[in-house]
């Protein structure tokens, strides 16, 4: 009997072999991640007036037919504007066994960017959920929010996670769990919600960094340049002046990170789950998995904290350090993954504190 659980590496590797998933092209040597893959951007993207979802009954083509604006070939590096919104399908499609399903999230760096990303399906009536079973092209919503980007055929913006059932851990098991593993750096959890809390770090001395707020009006960048660009000619840090709190702007993009260190054991998987709103008219952390080893000390991990997308809306917002900002549920793995994240898999996130996306030089 097959088991439940967050399909590994190797089973992704199968899903291919088997005809599962398909591309026109071969897999990237880094594509398949411990617990996830990684989806490549088509040679085509069309413009479109708004996001929209497909619905039951309905394919993305046809709706595309209705609604682009206009198409345009990413053979030669293409600009993606901000403020705009554009459907570009993917190179992955899918055949999946009627007892798999899957979910989408942007990639760590595509969230650090500010890119707004969203996996579509045919007679879909939800984003970044695939429905088991599911037989159909991928298509996905792109929509950068501050930065704007070079994309081509390949770029790698989102990554989709397969599932076997259902391996959702409750409170009483994330309790067990912590109490054994250590999930969070905290003596005492907040284990609520569905899953466990973590909150914002804006402590230290006087002059200290605690994050950083982009600019606007910057210069391109190409999403598949890593270490290309001065952090100066797009961000804005923030120090600590005195008082452990932030005051959010509307409509700003900052980067944080949490107080606590994040441990996600080889045998688990982690998402942080979308904030509450009637909590703040805030959001916080777009790119939402965590992958098998992330802060294991086997996988050279030790200490690495979340770091935060934060964006307000509508109304200035204050935080304050300790702050709860988000939770992670967390899954139990079909299988141990061949290869933790962090090991052999040149991760540019594993160890990190407050850290911008692979695309800024290091100060």
């Amino acid at each position: 009997m097959a088991i439940a659980g967050i399909l590994p590496d190797t089973e992704i590797a199968t899903l291919f072999d088997n005809g599962a998933l398909a591309a026109p092209r071969p897999l990237d040597a880094d594509q398949i991640q411990p617990a996830s893959l990684d989806l490549r951007l088509g040679e085509i993207a069309y413009r479109v007036r708004a996001s929209f979802l497909p619905g039951p009954g309905h394919s993305v083509a046809e709706k595309l037919g209705r609604l682009k604006l206009h198409e345009f070939r990413l053979d030669e590096g293409a600009v993606l504007e901000v403020g705009c919104v554009y459907i570009v399908p993917l190179m992955e499609g899918l055949a999946l066994p009627k007892d798999v399903s899957a979910s989408a999230n942007p990639k760590s760096s595509t969230g650090r960017l500010d890119i707004f990303t969203r996996v579509l399906t045919d007679n879909g009536h939800e984003f970044d959920k695939i429905a088991a079973g599911y037989a159909g092209p991928l298509y996905l919503e792109v929509s950068p929010r501050t930065f704007p980007i070079v994309v081509r055929p390949g770029s790698r913006l989102s990554q989709i996670r397969f599932r076997r059932g259902n391996a959702l851990l409750t409170e009483a098991d994330l309790a067990t769990l912590h109490e054994r593993e250590t999930l969070v750096a905290s003596e005492k959890p907040n284990i609520s919600g569905g899953g466990i809390a973590l909150s914002i770090d804006l402590g230290g001395g006087r002059g200290d960094l605690i994050g950083y707020r982009a600019k606007h009006h910057t210069g391109l960048v190409d999403v598949d340049r890593k270490a290309a660009y001065d952090v100066p000619e797009f961000w804005e840090p923030l120090y600590h002046h005195g008082s452990a709190d932030l005051v959010l702007d509307p409509d700003e993009f900052y980067i944080l990170v949490s107080r606590e260190a994040v441990h996600v054991p080889p045998a688990y998987a982690a998402e942080m789950t979308p904030f509450d709103p009637l909590v703040g008219e805030f959001r916080v952390h777009y790119a939402g998995f965590f992958d098998p080893g992330f802060g294991h000390s086997a996988a050279g991990g030790t200490g690495s904290r979340a770091v935060l997308e934060v964006r307000s809306h509508e109304v200035p917002f204050i935080l304050e350090h300790g702050q709860i900002v988000g939770r992670l549920v967390y899954e139990k793995m079909s299988a141990l993954p061949k290869t933790l994240y962090g090991t052999d898999l040149k991760s540019h996130y594993q160890g990190q504190a407050l850290k911008l996306s692979k695309h800024f030089r290091p100060a």
